[in-house]
């Protein structure tokens, strides 16, 4: 998927996402630092921020680590449903950033606090059996593949890493959905995300198709949703929502979600989503409007 094909997707399914309240300046800078004064709370999404697939942005850890010695308060809030919070902190430390446990926030973990709340529920679950159960090891859970049987035997299904799904996976749980309509969870809504060698298709996508296709409307967990700001906001004793920002490559994500939980949003143009494009023309036409525009993280 190119990058006019993955916005028109998400701008296809802007009835399911937050309102935009409110125009901003499109102040364009060139990186993080020059937000320094202005800001002192920086929710930084992942991919497109951080890294690009298994590769950190260059200049990125160095500028991080700058802000956090400057007193500022630097947390990851970020859609990667289908890492382990572990795996997440390894890869990260790989990538040349320290970040403490707490200030690592995923669609992941406000899945999981909303799934905790719910009734005992036997899950079939879209995800990466490599990673093994943890922080899954509580839930009563079915990985879903080829075998038709998981998916009518599922209470309920969970969609959180979309590595090895398939077309076939997919008939199978939308059939299933059409004859027995059942909860779906999505805990990543992101559509696409961007690697080294293009977009991968992430489980957001697949719990749009669901909804539009099967009538049973998906609950979605992670940006650009209020649940997982509200996670994030819990993790700061005080905050002004005026000198805090979400920093994304992501208009409909990032920037929405940021501009719905009452923050700042800054947008990476120059890596991520956007890279090689010019913003402009989707911010008018999208009407989701930045507070800043970043050339580089």
């Amino acid at each position: 998927m190119k990058m006019k094909e993955a916005f028109e997707a998400y701008e296809r399914i802007r009835y399911r996402l937050p309102d935009v309240t409110r125009r901003a300046n499109c102040h364009r800078l060139p990186n993080l630092d020059y937000l320094a004064s202005e800001i002192d709370v920086f929710l930084l999404d992942a991919f497109g921020v951080l890294n690009i697939g298994e590769t950190a942005i260059p200049g990125v850890p160095e500028r991080v680590a700058g802000l956090q010695k400057g007193g500022k308060r630097v947390m990851v809030v970020s859609n990667a449903a289908g890492y382990p919070h572990s795996a997440l902190m390894r890869k990260y430390k790989r990538l040349g950033y320290n970040f403490d446990p707490e200030d690592v926030i995923t669609s992941r973990t406000a899945t999981l606090a909303a799934i905790n709340k719910m009734p005992t529920t036997k899950w079939g679950i879209m995800d990466t059996e490599i990673w093994g159960l943890e922080d899954l090891e509580h839930l009563d859970i079915t990985y879903l593949a080829d075998d038709v049987s998981a998916y009518e035997e599922a209470e309920g299904f969970i969609l959180m890493g979309s590595a090895v799904w398939t077309e076939r996976r997919h008939a199978f749980l939308e059939t299933s959905l059409i004859k027995n309509p059942r909860p779906v969870i999505v805990g990543n809504p992101d559509i696409v995300a961007p690697y080294e060698d293009g977009f991968s298709i992430e489980p957001g996508s697949y719990g749009h198709r669901l909804g539009d296709d099967t009538g049973v409307e998906p609950c979605f967990f992670g940006k650009p949703f209020q649940n997982i700001f509200d996670l994030a906001f819990t993790r700061l004793d005080s905050f002004d929502p005026a000198r805090t920002i979400m920093v994304g490559d992501s208009l409909h994500t990032d920037i929405l979600g940021g501009q719905a939980a009452g923050i700042k949003s800054a947008l990476i143009a120059g890596y991520g989503f956007f890279a090689g494009h010019d913003v402009f023309p989707p911010i008018i036409s999208s009407g989701i409007q930045p507070d800043y525009i970043l050339d580089c993280p």
